[in-house]
């Protein structure tokens, strides 16, 4: 009878200890991925962040132009002063202000229009589609109970690169790293 109770006591402790090892093994498989990688990559050809990068250039540019016409004006208002024509020192001090003013206004407002233009970028539907569809793929073959985004990562405080999924992602998404 003791050798019966010792042989139940054995296979409900292996019993117990398996179940233990296999529960553990289900919550505990996790990857992370890179999206602003993944967001780089989708979006490097497409024609709207073509269209994104050329209006920037275009802002760029004039505000290079301007800025440039300030510094002439600058050096023109020193050689008046250094000459002692305060009137039109004073003349071109006013249209310095007046032009300093209008490139402030230009910076602002086209600083928010390539804001909005980047906002909607991040927020296309399209994209995010393909990538939960990617990511549900991938979190299902690969057995993942959870995918954390990096750039989220106030709740990373480390991971090992072995989960890091992100290039299976863009790979599956169809584009080149």
């Amino acid at each position: 009878m003791k050798k019966n109770y010792k042989l139940l006591i054995s296979f409900l402790f292996v019993l117990l200890f398996t179940s233990v090892s296999a529960f553990s093994q289900q919550i505990t498989k996790f990857c992370v991925v890179d999206t602003a990688k993944v967001y780089n990559a989708y979006f490097r050809n497409s024609a709207a962040v073509r269209n994104y990068e050329s209006k920037r250039a275009d802002f760029q540019q004039e505000i290079n132009k301007k800025t440039d016409e300030l510094r002439e004006l600058q050096k023109k208002k020193l050689d008046y002063e250094s000459q002692g024509n305060d009137t039109q020192a004073l003349k071109i001090e006013a249209e310095i202000t007046k032009k300093k003013d209008y490139l402030t206004e230009y910076t602002n407002a086209k600083n928010a229009e390539l804001e909005s233009l980047q906002r909607s970028l991040k927020t296309s539907d399209d994209f995010y589609k393909k990538l939960y569809n990617v990511l549900e793929k991938i979190a299902e073959a690969g057995g993942y109970s959870m995918i954390l985004s990096l750039q989220e990562s106030n709740a990373i405080l480390w991971y090992s690169p072995t989960v890091d999924i992100t290039d299976q992602v863009i790979k599956q998404l169809g584009l080149n790293n």
